[in-house]
């Protein structure tokens, strides 16, 4: 009787063991590949999966998120700069499609022989495109490598059943003594544009400065002129008014039987007035003698003469 239960339980402990293995759970963001006794069957998808026991296996699980790795290495320029790198690669199953995750399984023994291929492929990549570069360049060209890697690596990850999401060029340098001269020359350029600025801004300044004192002596001079030519006016304005004044004068003088020349005299005296009131100081010497009076009273007699025959002339035309 013992002999009896023992079996039974034997035959559905392995019952259970069977039944067991006819399900498969699928974790989300993976695709599981079923094999034949080795032979590729199908692919089971996130879930609750049945298989056949004994006969179908899971020969792996793939996932199908986004898997990223960093990179080191080293290029060579054109003309002989080593050039370091680093670098970070995001890269994905190319789809959840049956022939993808066929090559994802069965391209590669096992995912580090993947990632050797992948890392080494990436940077021949890189270095092919640098060493047809000057050192010069390469750090101006960082989205030109990016871009010659993608397009380089687009059809070869796909026959692998991957596609290159993005890759990041995170760190570029060079060796010390390379480093060193780049920072003297970015440094001298600066200075250089630096002291054009300078020379601008101080022509700029010169220029400016020529500009306002030419305008403000044209401004000067405009004023000057005018201020000069209101003078004038204003001088011919006082001798025109005196004149009028003294022919008024002279004219009343003679219809009363006077000798006009007092006004002459009397012209002189006032000037030598205001010459003593307004001198401020100024010492004039004149010839105070008979003789000079009498020949002065002679020289404004014989102007005041001219005057009244220039007038009558006037007159009678």
């Amino acid at each position: 009787m013992s002999t009896s239960i023992i079996v039974l339980f034997v035959i559905v402990f392995i019952a259970l063991i069977i039944l067991s293995s006819c399900f498969v759970t699928v974790k989300q963001g993976t695709i599981a590949v079923i094999t034949v006794f080795g032979k590729y069957r199908r692919i089971m998808s996130p879930g609750l999966n049945f298989k056949l026991p004994l006969i179908e296996n899971v020969y792996s699980r793939i996932s199908i998120q986004n898997r990223s790795v960093e990179l080191e290495f080293q290029a060579v320029t054109f003309d002989q700069a080593n050039v370091y790198f680093k670098a970070m690669l995001l890269y994905s199953v190319l789809n959840q499609s049956e022939e993808s995750i066929v090559n994802v399984a069965f391209k590669f023994v096992d995912e580090r022989n993947l990632m050797q291929a992948l890392i080494r492929t990436v940077e021949g990549s890189i270095r092919a495109f640098v060493a047809t570069k000057r050192q010069a360049e390469v750090l101006v060209l960082r989205r030109d490598i990016v871009e010659h890697v993608k397009e380089q690596l687009d059809v070869i990850l796909e026959n692998w059943g991957y596609h290159l999401q993005d890759l990041q060029l995170n760190d570029i340098t060079f060796d010390d003594i390379i480093m060193k001269s780049m920072s003297q020359v970015v440094a001298s350029n600066n200075l250089k544009a630096a002291a054009e600025n300078e020379g601008q801004a101080l022509l700029i300044t010169k220029t400016k400065a020529a500009e306002a004192e030419g305008n403000a002596i044209k401004i000067s001079a405009e004023a000057e002129r005018q201020a000069s030519q209101l003078r004038g006016q204003g001088v011919a304005l006082f001798r025109q008014e005196v004149a009028k004044g003294m022919s008024v004068a002279a004219k009343e003088m003679q219809d009363a039987h006077m000798d006009t020349s007092v006004i002459l005299f009397t012209m002189w005296t006032e000037s030598i007035k205001h010459f003593a009131e307004n001198s401020q100081g100024n010492v004039i010497f004149l010839d105070g003698s008979t003789d000079a009076m009498q020949q002065t009273m002679k020289e404004m007699m014989s102007l005041n003469l001219l005057h009244n025959e220039q007038s009558k002339g006037k007159s009678s035309k």
